[in-house]
């Protein structure tokens, strides 16, 4: 401005060398002697370097990026729809997007409902960690119970589009477990990034790519830690880019017997049970009442590791004839699902798989029921 905007009076100029105030009117500043611009109330920048400088500190100032890094163990997941190029191409983009972002919805639901974290979400697919910023023992199976849910989710909403007449949609699922720097990344406006570093996730991108459509792939990592837990079916060594030596992929295809760390640590083959005499005889009483027509239930409680499953374990094994035993987990990652216990307890009886649709499902319930008793 050159003037008063109240009172029009004639405002004074700013030195563009050393800021100085001048008077009206003024062609040189009287502080340094530099030539005044007297067309302007503001000093221009000097020269590009100035914006350049001006620039970077405003941005500097405003995201005030944290650099700090964490080294930890994680599980990675990569999920992408496949064909969603070729549906863009063919539809508006607005029928396009009513059809993606349902399945894109599916995706993220499956991994928060496991505690995993969406890094990124694109447009037609996710990236997901499992294991930071919240720590889990447990994030490789979290990770693939996620892609299962996924995929499950995925079939059920396909064949939805297909009821109405349009393409299905079938996704890829890649995971990989290893070490990562991650680190938080304030970027302005409140809000922060939490991202990793490190090969463990550009391999689990490769292990997405590698994925027949509609499966889920997983490394040589990730199966150490998850067999027994999952069927896994090898499809081999693999030239992955990136990568020197070729790696064993897996196709993760289902459930596997094991629920828990104990039961995969008994087929291995368990250290000699000592002690717990007191325990044993307060089990031995209620089987004998049970046994004679009374009910009974026995709830044993202590600290975590110090060995109430290898207990029921020991019992199981000394008792098992002669009883038909059911048996269902608590495990951590089914807090989001009520009754979740009751419900693997009666897969289990009614011996009901991953596998089965509504209709087999159905018929081994009122087979079962049937069997116990036809008035039923």
């Amino acid at each position: 401005m050159k003037f008063c905007g109240k009172c029009r009076t004639t405002l004074g100029v700013t030195c563009p060398n050393c800021s100085f105030e001048n008077p009206p009117g003024f062609d040189f500043c009287g502080q340094c002697a530099a030539a005044l611009q007297g067309d302007t109330g503001t000093a221009k920048p000097r020269s590009n370097q100035d914006k350049i400088v001006a620039t970077v500190r405003v941005v500097t100032e405003e995201a005030s990026p944290t650099l700090e890094g964490e080294r930890k163990t994680v599980t990675a997941l990569f999920a992408d729809i496949k064909g969603s190029t070729e549906l863009e191409q063919d539809l508006d983009p607005e029928e396009a997007r009513a059809i993606v972002d349902p399945a894109l919805k599916l995706m993220i639901d499956a991994v928060r409902r496991y505690d995993g974290y969406i890094v990124q979400s694109t447009g037609d697919g996710i990236f997901a960690l499992f294991g930071a910023p919240v720590a889990h023992e447990d994030h490789p199976q979290r990770a693939l119970y996620a892609a299962l849910r996924m995929q499950e989710e995925l079939k059920h909403y396909s064949a939805r589009l297909r009821e109405a007449g349009n393409l299905p949609i079938e996704a890829r699922v890649g995971v990989n477990t290893g070490e990562v720097v991650v680190r938080s990344i304030a970027t302005g406006g409140g809000h922060t990034e939490y991202t990793p570093i490190g090969h463990t996730t550009n391999l689990a991108s490769r292990m997405q790519a590698l994925a027949p459509t509609g499966s889920i792939a997983t490394s040589e990592q990730t199966r150490k830690l998850c067999e027994g837990y999952f069927a896994l079916k090898p499809l081999g060594p693999t030239r992955v880019r990136g990568v020197s030596e070729t790696v064993n992929v897996y196709e993760v295809t289902g459930l596997g017997p094991l629920r828990t760390r104990l039961q995969r640590s008994a087929g291995r083959g368990l250290t000699k049970f000592v002690g717990r005499e007191r325990e044993m005889e307060v089990l031995a009483r209620a089987t004998d009442q049970a046994r004679a027509g009374r009910g009974q239930i026995v709830a044993a409680m202590a600290e975590a590791g110090t060995g109430k499953s290898r207990l029921f374990f020991e019992f199981k094994v000394k008792n098992q004839s002669g009883w038909m035993v059911l048996e269902t987990f608590s495990v951590s990652h089914g807090k989001a699902s009520a009754y979740f216990p009751v419900i693997d307890l009666l897969h289990n009886y009614f011996k009901i798989s991953g596998d089965d649709d509504e209709r087999s499902r159905r018929a081994k319930v009122i087979g079962a029921v049937l069997a116990l008793d036809r008035a039923l």
